[in-house]
């Protein structure tokens, strides 16, 4: 049971994979060895596995890529400007073939969680890397992509000014994956606004880029009903953010 440690998850198919079948995995629930937490779901009685542990067994166990991303990439990476009050958020992502289980989605965890599929970066996991957490593998989006998936996030026009905030922080950026990820990005809302947050941090790395091959489409970008025009990136955005210094 090295994949789940003390306060993981097991999932029966992958203990079933293991040698231990469904007979018994239920005499193990029947003896208070195991607790059931959902169909085909189960940790040691009396642990108390977190969110981000969760997920990692559900990675390992079922071969599956849940990626941590957006602001709690960053937090994990000590790249958050602030103490989140209360419970913190999980912003957690998947693409259209490996939904996560409505039962991980709803169960009451030590976060909250956010969860979205996308693929605006293209299927695959450039950008992402391994990182142990709480003593499992996570799989963590770097501050390149975690920074382009939080700008793609719903209503992002009332984040921007927390986000330029850490935007100021991010020194050392690299601009190999930047222009990958920038180059793959299916929304030009985020390209326009990730670049012109790093022009506004005056950023050094942004000078290595390549702007003619990334796409920022066409028209008028509203990120806001009314703010500031961007004659530059033809967009509108929050007065609050333009007039930031």
């Amino acid at each position: 049971m090295d994949l789940a440690g003390a306060d993981g998850l097991l999932f029966g198919s992958w203990m079933s994979a293991q040698g231990l079948d469904s007979k018994q995995q239920h005499a193990y629930v029947k003896s208070g060895w195991l607790e059931r937490m959902a169909h085909g779901a189960y940790k040691l009685a009396g642990s108390k596995p977190t969110l981000l542990t969760a997920v990692s067994c559900y990675n390992t166990q079922l071969g599956k890529h849940c990626i941590v991303g957006a602001s709690t990439a960053l937090e994990l990476r000590g790249l958050s400007h602030y103490v989140p009050m209360g419970k913190p958020l999980a912003f957690l992502f998947t693409d259209n073939k490996q939904r996560l289980p409505r039962w991980l989605l709803a169960y009451e965890w030590d976060r909250t969680v956010r969860y979205q599929t996308t693929s605006f970066l293209g299927g695959d996991l450039i950008g992402v890397e391994t990182m142990t957490i709480e003593g499992h593998q996570l799989l963590v989006s770097t501050p390149e992509r975690a920074m382009l998936e939080w700008l793609n996030m719903p209503n992002v026009a009332d984040s921007l000014l927390d986000i330029y905030y850490v935007m100021e922080m991010l020194t050392t950026l690299r601009p190999r994956l930047l222009q990958q990820l920038l180059e793959r990005c299916g929304s030009a809302k985020v390209n326009r606004l990730f670049v012109y947050m790093a022009e506004k941090a005056n950023h050094q790395w942004l000078r290595a880029l390549r702007p003619e091959q990334i796409d920022f489409g066409k028209g008028r970008k509203m990120i806001t009903p009314t703010g500031k025009y961007i004659n530059k990136y033809n967009m509108t955005i929050p007065t609050e953010l333009a007039e930031y210094e």
